[in-house]
């Protein structure tokens, strides 16, 4: 299989997600609720920051790669999925995982909420794995 260099650097971007998600559900998210309450809003505030420097870059690249080759694609069935599927990434960390971190430095440290975060974020890792795997077949 042959890959233009817009489609290596999309499926880049997806394979850099797909890492990121998997660490981040499997050691960071985890990882929280073995916090003290004093150390925790100090560290979740460098947290937030340091892991926009990652992310946003990722997907963003990931946003503008997928909205481009939907386009170049005369709107082919595939791309439209691979852009919805990316699209709802954003949604979803915009409006459910973004702000449930802001909830997390407010109360400055809750174990249910670690916990919720943890088990919803089950659907971004589904769906970025989802992603990548079809823009490798």
């Amino acid at each position: 299989m042959t890959f233009t260099i817009w489609e290596l650097l999309k499926l880049l971007t997806d394979v850099g997600l797909v890492v990121l998600i998997w660490m981040v559900q499997l050691v960071i998210y985890p990882s929280f609720c073995h916090y003290e309450k004093s150390g925790f809003d100090r560290w979740h505030r460098i947290y937030m920051r340091n892991i926009t420097f990652i992310v946003l870059p990722l997907m963003l690249g990931q946003l503008l790669l997928s909205g481009y080759l939907l386009f170049d694609s005369g709107f082919a069935i595939m791309n439209m999925i691979d852009f919805i599927l990316v699209g709802s990434m954003w949604l979803s960390t915009a409006l459910f995982y973004k702000p449930l971190h802001e909830e997390l430095l407010k109360k400055q440290f809750d174990i249910p909420l670690c916990d919720k975060l943890t088990s919803t974020n089950w659907w971004r890792v589904v769906v970025w794995t989802v992603i990548m795997l079809l823009n490798i077949i």
